[in-house]
């Protein structure tokens, strides 16, 4: 298995405010849902914030997102490990199959792949 990318999630109610803070560092915009705006670098598209406000699907903001290139493999691979599942596997509709789990910490991860 192959990790693509890792992003920051920041729960935020000022989404505008917050692209706008993290423009005067370079990001530009290149997703937008309404309650989800992603930045990325133009010299290092990888390199990614994404601020919501909240999760459309999920219960809870997950802390990271990590994209996978087999999220069906490593979900089987956490899910028998006995990490605690926070959001089940699933094809969401804006293009993305994905699931949460809860780290050590606490914290909680997307993992997720594109369709």
């Amino acid at each position: 298995m192959a990790v693509r990318r890792v992003v920051p999630n920041i729960q935020s109610e000022t989404l505008q405010e917050s692209r706008v803070f993290y423009g005067l560092l370079g990001f530009e915009e290149v997703m937008n849902l309404g309650w989800i705006t992603t930045l990325a670098s133009p010299s290092a598209p990888a390199a990614q914030v994404s601020v919501m406000a909240n999760d459309k699907t999920a219960p809870v903001v997950p802390d990271m997102s990590v994209e996978v290139d087999d999220v069906d493999a490593v979900y089987a691979i956490v899910r028998d490990s006995g990490a605690e599942i926070v959001h089940p596997l699933q094809d969401e509709e804006w293009g993305v199959r994905r699931f949460f789990v809860r780290d050590p910490n606490g914290r909680v991860v997307n993992v997720l792949s594109h369709r």
